[in-house]
């Protein structure tokens, strides 16, 4: 697989349509086209239902995304890593993290970092922690900022001693919305949104205790959320 054919795929994909991809590769639609074949020819399946007006992936295309998404953002990385490799301290630094209040410290440390090496750039990516683990281990990350409880066991890490405060998130006519504080007997009752990540699902059912595995606990929806 060539990377430029992946470039291609990738464009039919997020345009959904062969002839828009076209014009924005500046090819000919043919030319893609053919391009396409040959690629699910060298593969030996179908990457795309093709309708009238509109293509859709298949299963084994919705797989190679995936994949070529990474490939793709790995060689243009490396590329850009490389071409930076003979000047001063320059390149490009890429941080995952979630909406945390360790976002502050981040920003600080970035701030300075920049006074001292003003080259050098960062790409901040929020998403959850189970990704960016997956993105560091890809190589797509340099370093992430995490919240506890994860297993950072095959990382080097230091912990900054910032405090995370959970939240429930109400209507502002919710008998709950005006009190300050919650306790797990004040939610025993409530239908909940759980997050989805395992470890801090977990965690939340200890803070529950006693009212686990009754009243709003029980009844959580667990995967209608995530949180870093």
């Amino acid at each position: 697989m060539e990377l430029r054919v992946l470039r291609y795929f990738l464009a039919v994909a997020e345009e959904g349509n062969i002839t828009w991809a076209a014009q924005l590769l500046r090819i000919s639609q043919p030319t893609l086209s053919r391009q396409l074949k040959q690629l699910e020819g060298e593969l030996g399946v179908t990457l795309f239902e093709r309708g009238s007006h509109t293509i859709t992936l298949t299963e084994e295309g919705r797989l190679l995304r995936e994949r070529a998404q990474t490939i793709v953002s790995l060689a243009d990385k490396t590329e850009f890593e490389l071409k930076q490799s003979g000047n001063d301290l320059s390149g490009e630094i890429a941080v995952g993290c979630g909406e945390v209040r360790g976002m502050t410290l981040l920003s600080q440390c970035m701030a300075a970092f920049r006074e001292q090496h003003p080259n050098v750039r960062f790409r901040v990516t929020s998403t959850t922690s189970d990704i960016i683990q997956e993105q560091i281990e890809q190589g797509l990350m340099d370093f992430g900022l995490l919240t506890d409880p994860v297993d950072v066991s095959q990382y080097e890490f230091l912990r900054t001693g910032i405090t995370e405060h959970w939240s429930a998130m109400v209507p502002g006519n919710h008998p709950l919305a005006e009190r300050e504080s919650l306790t797990p007997q004040n939610l025993k009752d409530v239908p909940l949104l759980f997050p989805v990540r395992t470890p801090v699902h977990n965690l939340l059912l200890n803070w529950f205790g006693q009212y686990a595995d009754q009243g709003g606990a029980q009844r959580r929806v667990s995967h209608a959320g995530t949180y870093p």
